[in-house]
């Protein structure tokens, strides 16, 4: 096994939902020990349910302490911990940790150089910074579904995007801080904010409110810059594939790929704009020929010629048959000793030359007590058992 990339790098993981453990799952992969803090009466939400479930995704590799930091002596040992740490992680609501106990003026007085992600829905600064709240509501709050569905429906559902978003600028920001304190030996505190991050992906809708006073609405699968573009029906059930032509050239190959290169003369769909007007009656003749094709064939014919096409993939599809995900090993296998074997669905984003990653299963609840209290901390055994009897390490 070659170094891990991250090896000797130890993390104070006070993270829950999804934006923090992921953030802090990634730089578990990369060979950091990660020592998440949660108290039996307060698990990680991620926890819950009849199974593992994304707790088992998106905490893999960590090792898992119970602690009542509501105690003098939880609070103490808490502090301990963080004397042995160089990154510190946490997404509560903004001034939740302070309140805690455990800024960053608290945390640097502990270790000077460490480094303090705080990774909450606005930042810790200003009207909104103690709003709490998950990326559910914040893909609402960034305009992500304003702009998602159909023109005669409201608003659409997209689910906690920006927690999967908010989680690499906070990787790449504590890379930097990392890179940063090993040139000047200076740790730092990061503000994130994951509203901010989040609307670094309405750049468009932001430039054309800016430059042009619109305000961009819901277009369906269409697109201003392209026809035909749209998801079409395929043979089987429930069987889709998205295709996008923007180019007059790409309009041509396109006749040519579903035989009917008599369209190319006809005025109707001579040009984009002749096209988005006629854009109904096109999306009929599309899906009258993908309808008798399966989604592989019509994703490989588009394909070859240069046309942008690709299947609209279940999770069967992901996880049993695509080829590409297999050949990259995205899932990666692992075994729990109270799930079972199972797919981790979120694996390695990268593949480094001089690296080799690695995966561990997610910890059990309280899993490494015993190793952080005992072996790195030093607790007797006699104090350790009274520690757990009293509930401090719960």
């Amino acid at each position: 096994m070659s170094k891990q990339l991250l090896e000797g790098i130890r993390v104070i993981d006070f993270t829950w939902h999804l934006t923090g453990p992921l953030t802090t799952k990634h730089l578990s992969d990369l060979g950091a020990e990660v020592i998440k803090v949660e108290s039996r009466r307060r698990p990680d939400i991620q926890r819950m349910g009849p199974t593992l479930g994304s707790f088992g995704q998106y905490s893999t590799g960590k090792k898992a302490v119970t602690l009542n930091l509501a105690t003098p002596e939880g609070l103490d040992l808490c502090k301990r911990i963080i004397a042995l740490c160089d990154i510190m992680v946490e997404n509560f609501a903004g001034g939740a940790i302070e309140r805690m106990g455990l800024g960053y003026d608290v945390v640097k007085a502990i270790k000077p150089d460490i480094i303090m992600c705080s990774s909450c829905m606005q930042g810790q600064t200003g009207p909104f910074a103690k709003h709490p709240g998950s990326g559910h509501k914040l893909t609402a709050l960034c305009g992500f579904n304003h702009i998602l569905g159909w023109p005669d429906r409201g608003p659409g559902w997209i689910g906690a995007y920006t927690d999967f978003i908010a989680p690499r600028y906070n990787i790449i920001a504590i890379m930097a801080a990392l890179e940063y304190r090993r040139r000047t030996g200076k740790g730092q505190y990061l503000d994130m904010s994951q509203y901010e991050g989040g609307l670094q992906f309405m750049g468009p809708s932001i430039l054309d409110y800016t430059v042009n006073g619109r305000i961009q609405e819901r277009i369906g699968n269409k697109s201003d810059y392209a026809a035909p573009h749209n998801a079409y029906r395929c043979q089987g059930k429930d069987r889709w594939c998205a295709v996008a032509v923007y180019t007059d050239d790409e309009w041509e190959s396109f006749c040519d790929v579903i035989g009917k290169p008599e369209l190319k003369d006809d005025p109707k769909y001579a040009s984009l704009a002749a096209r988005k007007k006629n854009e109904e009656d096109l999306d009929a003749v599309v899906n009258e020929w993908t309808s008798t094709r399966t989604a592989e064939e019509v994703m490989d014919m588009m394909q070859k010629t240069g046309i942008a096409a690709g299947i609209v993939e279940t999770g069967e599809d992901l996880m049993d048959k695509d080829p590409q995900l297999k050949h990259r090993n995205t899932f990666w296998e692992l075994d729990h000793p109270e799930q079972g074997k199972y797919r981790s669905q979120t694996g390695h984003h990268f593949i480094l030359s001089k690296y080799t990653p690695e995966m561990k299963r997610a910890p059990l609840l309280g899993e490494h007590n015993e190793y952080v209290f005992k072996e790195l901390l030093g607790v007797p055994d006699d104090e350790f058992d009274r520690l757990v009897k009293e509930g401090v390490i719960d």
